[in-house]
């Protein structure tokens, strides 16, 4: 019996693409919900990148119980334990999104016109 690498790797790669996509949109839905709820009250004092660990491990257990529900799929303690680590990247993948949009609107927000000038003067065109 030889084991095919390429017949493995054939049926693991839509999985693979599955699991990136997954942390993709949940990594989206954190940012938005962070976005939407950091402005509120009592959660202007939380740390942005505390709300986004907690709305993770919120949102992608949530997400995987309503998926095993829809395909009718038992949930077993390992796929929990599983939802947990991805919960972590999501928050990585989300905290890292926005730190650098922030970033980026940092850099490009200028107050004042004379900022923009001195910064066109500094640099060869």
């Amino acid at each position: 019996m030889s084991v095919n690498v390429s017949e493995i790797l054939n049926e693991l790669l839509p999985y693979v693409a599955y699991v990136l996509m997954a942390i993709g949109v949940m990594a989206f839905l954190v940012s938005v919900i962070t976005q939407v709820i950091k402005e509120l009250p009592g959660i202007k004092e939380i740390p942005t990148a505390a709300l986004v660990i907690v709305l993770s491990l919120i949102l992608c257990p949530v997400a995987l119980v309503a998926l095993l529900s829809w395909l009718e799929r038992p949930i077993t303690w390992y796929m929990i334990f599983g939802c947990m680590i991805a919960a972590f990247i999501v928050a990585l993948v989300a905290m890292d999104g926005w730190e650098r949009v922030a970033e980026i609107w940092r850099r490009t927000k200028y107050s004042d016109t004379t900022v923009i000038d001195k910064d066109l003067k500094s640099k060869d065109l």
